[in-house]
């Protein structure tokens, strides 16, 4: 990169690849053959994965108690939670019914945590009677936090999501924080598996500039890549398209673009929004991510 800073090369921890930016396709196959000619290495270009989103749609409850016995002092927590899907200025929650019991809600803090990766987490604790004693709510949050890192469908980023601590048993002895993070853990596992998760793409906001005569070619190819055609207008000469599209229908469409149009169509892009993925395809990065931790795990 000393010789062309417009190469950018990055490591990204999310999507656990080497990201290399260029100019155009051109550009980054003189890259490829730089590296493999003149410093004699082997390089395999994959296409960047996409950095989905998990969130839930509707709420659930579940509890799990961590014990274990060795020797001297064990360990043990046991944590009893909600979760419910999170929307921006939600009132805090007075009561839940769950298969015709109810429990009452009695809020005794609250942490809104905004996620580096986009979207919240809040975190209430409505223990009442000293059932966990609340120097073990941090270690909770973590467990929970834990999880957020690493969502159940895909192990991509969790987001929005409110999570509600309501009851639980601590040991005089036993207990400490690790106990409590651990079983935070799992039941917060537990109750996301069962709160209808669903994964959300990235979706861009996407600009074509294309001669009149290609808008037709350039319409139907977009509408096979999921694309929501937004407007049309014209500018300079130029049919100007605005849509909407998943990130994932993006790969090569600098190439298609240019073999639809003989090269004299340009576009932008920019990001948009996190948005539900079709069940089809939410079915299909299941089964992936699936394969893919099976195939570590050998």
């Amino acid at each position: 990169s000393q010789e062309d800073p417009t190469w950018i090369v990055e490591q990204s921890k999310e999507l656990r690849q080497i990201i290399v930016r260029g100019q155009g396709e051109f550009h980054l196959r003189t890259l490829k053959w730089r590296l493999e000619n003149n410093e004699k290495l082997n390089v395999v270009f994959e296409e960047p994965r996409i950095p989905y989103r998990e969130t839930i749609t509707k709420k659930a409850r579940a509890e799990y108690r961590h014990k274990k016995q060795s020797g001297g002092a064990g360990q043990f927590g046991e944590v009893h939670l909600i979760v419910e899907p999170y929307a921006e200025g939600m009132p805090d929650p007075t009561s839940f019914t769950f298969n015709g019991q109810e429990f009452k809600m009695n809020i005794k803090s609250r942490e809104e945590v905004d996620l580096e990766w986009g979207g919240k987490l809040v975190f209430l604790n409505s223990v009442v009677g000293g059932a966990i004693d609340a120097r073990f709510m941090p270690a909770i949050l973590k467990g929970v936090m834990d999880c957020m890192e690493h969502g159940p469908l895909t192990g991509s980023y969790a987001r929005d999501v409110r999570v509600i601590v309501y009851d639980g048993k601590m040991h005089p002895v036993d207990s400490n924080e690790l106990s409590f993070m651990l079983a935070a853990r799992h039941a917060f596992s537990d109750a996301f598996k069962q709160a209808g998760p669903k994964i959300l793409e990235p979706i861009y906001d996407l600009e074509v500039y294309v001669p009149a005569d290609f808008m037709g070619d350039v319409m139907s190819d977009l509408q096979g890549r999921r694309a929501l055609i937004m407007g049309m207008d014209s500018e300079a000469g130029y049919q100007k398209l605005s849509a909407k599209i998943p990130l994932k229908e993006l790969a090569n469409y600098s190439i298609s673009l240019s073999s639809l149009t003989g090269g004299r169509a340009s576009f932008t892009t920019k990001f948009a929004s996190y948005e539900l993925v079709p069940s089809d395809i939410q079915a299909k990065l299941i089964a992936e991510h699936e394969a893919e931790v099976a195939k570590e795990a050998e």
